[in-house]
């Protein structure tokens, strides 16, 4: 056998494979409006005065988050003498707070960002994030401009398909945000009070609603099963339902458990509970964006950093490294405001009507 041959032997792609899967999944009529599309997002932020940054797509340090999987690699760096680890980022979201400190205004970013395990018709562990900072904006101001942004590229694409918008038209653009505290959800939907209710009642929920054995399950996943799969299929969808045209609505959904801060502050609610300052944004039954009003206190950070990591070692995942320059930039003096963090694939799937991300993005994990 030749060294050809032999190359071609070992090849883990078979030729027929290669003929077959070679091509994107993506038409080119998609590529060009995809392309419109996010043309417009930059249009928005220029007329707002926001400037637009690129920030590194490999970093020091990776996502603490318990419910993210960071991908991670080895690189020999000028200076080292051993290979060092860099981690794939979750989220631009670290590096922007760093050109926050720093004095940059704000900001926004189309990033790349990559998170494990995430394959289906609404993920891709390679993906488009728009995500955007704004000093000195509340939280309320910012989630009438993330309504403003979507509803805004929901119907450009509605003119570029000639197809009507999945979104209402009695919903106008410049009315107040549909908003639902995350209690008033599992009232409303479970009869099921997630601040109140008893671990046992959640998992006899989790048993009945999700048809699961939930016998093990903590508070938090249970709350987080319930969510996921019995709530939010459910938001976003107007009168109608998900999939009748031109009835969904932008749906945001606020005041989270404490416990679901993430890097958001905290406040307390009507009912005197901790919850989380940040809301999630839905359309037709799919989350699209998640903002917070920043937390700024570097000692806080440092402590949901451990706790996150204290998390992760309890259920058995590998422990990331803490990044030591977000916290050096928090105190340093970041500017208090709000920022979002918003998948554009999605977004561009809902806008072009199509039901799965990889008819908008060129080459999804499956042909890369």
């Amino acid at each position: 056998m030749s060294d050809a041959d032999s190359s071609a032997a070992a090849s883990p792609l078979s030729a027929a494979v290669l003929v077959e899967d070679w091509a994107p999944t993506v038409t080119r009529e998609r590529l060009v409006q995809r392309a419109r599309l996010i043309s417009e997002v930059r249009t928005f932020f220029a007329e707002r005065g926001v400037l637009e940054v690129e920030t590194p797509v490999l970093g020091r340090a990776g996502s603490t988050d318990v419910g993210l999987a960071s991908l991670s690699l080895a690189a020999q760096l000028p200076g080292e003498r051993e290979r060092v680890p860099l981690w794939l980022q979750t989220s631009p979201e670290f590096h922007m707070k760093r050109l926050l400190a720093a004095g940059s205004g704000p900001i926004f970013q189309i990033a790349r960002a990559f998170r494990d395990g995430e394959v289906s018709r609404r993920h891709n562990p390679e993906f488009c994030m728009l995500e955007w900072y704004r000093p000195g904006m509340n939280l309320e101001a910012l989630m009438t401009e993330t309504c403003e942004l979507i509803r805004r590229v929901m119907t450009l694409g509605a003119q570029l398909t000639g197809q009507p918008s999945l979104l209402s038209e009695s919903q106008d653009a410049q009315a107040r945000p549909a908003i639902t505290p995350y209690r008033a959800l599992f009232r409303r939907v479970l009869s099921l009070d997630p601040f109140t209710a008893t671990l046992e009642e959640l998992r006899a929920a989790c048993a009945r609603e999700c048809e699961v054995a939930a016998d093990d399950w903590s508070h938090e996943t249970c709350l987080d099963a319930l969510m996921s799969l019995v709530i939010e299929p459910t938001l976003g969808s107007g009168s109608q339902g998900a999939e009748a045209q031109g009835q969904a609505i932008v749906e945001l959904v606020t005041e989270y458990p404490a416990a679901q801060a993430a890097l958001a502050r905290k406040h307390q609610d009507s009912e005197g509970d901790w919850v989380a300052s940040r809301f999630e944004a839905y359309v037709a039954g799919i989350e699209l964006a998640n903002g917070y009003d920043e937390l700024t206190d570097a000692s806080e950070q440092a402590v949901r950093f451990a706790e996150d990591n204290a998390a992760r070692i309890a259920q058995g995942l590998p422990e990331v490294a803490a990044d030591q320059r977000l916290l050096a930039a928090l105190q340093a003096g970041m500017p208090t405001g709000s920022g979002v963090a918003l998948g554009l694939d999605r977004l561009i799937m809902l806008a072009l009507g199509e039901r799965d991300i990889s008819a908008v993005i060129a080459f999804p994990a499956s042909r890369a």
